[in-house]
C-alpha cells in the first residue's frame, strides 16, 4: 500500500515557507518515517529550485513535524525567476500553485516531487 503526502507550497511574506497539506494527506507517526519524509520534502524543494533562506531555522519551533502539519514556517524561498512576458496575464487556464507530492512505500522510503496543479476553488 502506498501512503501519500501531498501539501501545498504557501510563501509566509519574508520568513519563508509554509506547508498546506491536502485533506488525503498522511503524516506518518513513527519518528524515523517523519525523518524520511522530511527529508524527501527538502530534497524535492532543492530540485525544484527552492533555497535556503538567510534566516536561520528556529529548531525550538520549527520542527519537521511541525513543517510536514503545516503549523510552522520553514526558511526556504523559491530563487528568483524571470518575469512572465507582457500579455500572458489574460488566459483562461485554472490558477495553480506549486505543490509537493510525494509517495511513501510501506517501508517508509518517501519519493517527492514538486509539481504545479490547479488550486481548489472554494
Amino acid at each position: 500500500m502506498v501512503r501519500k503526502y501531498t501539501a501545498r507550497i504557501v510563501e509566509s511574506g519574508g520568513e519563508g515557507i509554509r506547508l498546506e497539506p491536502t485533506g488525503d494527506s498522511t503524516i506518518p507517526d513513527q519518528p524515523n518515517e517523519i525523518n524520511l519524509l522530511g527529508l524527501a520534502v527538502a530534497l524535492a524543494l532543492g530540485s525544484a529550485g527552492y533555497e535556503h533562506h538567510p534566516e536561520p531555522r528556529n529548531t525550538e519551533l520549527q520542527t519537521i513535524e511541525g513543517l510536514l502539519a503545516g503549523t510552522a514556517t520553514m526558511p526556504w524561498r523559491a530563487r528568483s525567476t524571470e518575469a512572465t512576458p507582457a500579455g500572458d496575464e489574460e488566459t483562461s487556464a485554472p490558477e495553480t500553485a506549486a505543490f509537493v507530492v510525494c509517495e511513501r512505500s510501506e517501508a517508509g522510503v518517501s519519493r517527492c516531487k514538486v509539481e504545479h496543479l490547479p488550486v481548489p476553488t472554494r
